[in-house]
């Protein structure tokens, strides 16, 4: 931020789940974040399409939303991964993405808090688990200052859309 357009540090109104009508916000969002973080131009309607999957889908994810004066300013995604392990459910933070007038406002900490509060009143997650682009030195220092650690976990994948090497869905082969 230039000193010339200072973060606004009012606080989050409310957290909710997305509704139907956040779409073409969170769309906005999960585009700037694959510019910002990665790099990488999203194509429009094939994220508006898996955004709206999940909307219509409670199975595959949930949105959440942090609004100010009724404006979305951030939202994140949460997913499920069973662990056999622990006889239990991680809940997966996904798609972090905070407007940049926001930022520096407790926005990630509004949504953090309201999502680790139904995880804990669940009787079936066991944890709550996100991962991080390496780089993404000011991001690791947010999730460390909610009280998240590092992991001794590595993530491995094999992308069959924006990862294959030949375009081919078996990665090359």
């Amino acid at each position: 931020m230039s000193p010339e357009n200072p973060p606004d540090r009012s606080s989050v109104d409310r957290v909710r789940p997305a509704y139907p009508r956040d779409l073409t916000r969170l769309v906005e969002f999960n585009r700037a974040m694959a510019r910002e973080t990665e790099d990488k131009e999203l194509d429009e309607a094939t994220v508006q399409a898996g955004m709206q999957a999940v909307l219509d889908d409670p199975g595959l994810g949930e949105y959440f939303v942090a609004e100010r004066d009724g404006v979305p300013v951030g939202c994140l995604m949460i997913t499920r991964e069973w662990s056999d392990w622990r006889n239990g459910v991680f809940w997966w933070i996904q798609s972090v993405y905070v407007a940049p007038q926001a930022r520096g406002a407790g926005v990630f900490r509004s949504l953090y808090e309201f999502v680790l509060a139904r995880a804990r009143a669940a009787r079936d997650v066991c944890g709550v688990r996100l991962y991080v682009e390496r780089a993404n030195r000011s991001a690791q220092a947010v999730y460390r200052s909610v009280g998240m650690q590092a992991s001794h976990y590595d993530i491995f994948e094999l992308d069959f859309v924006h990862g294959a090497a030949t375009g081919d869905r078996k990665g090359g082969e």
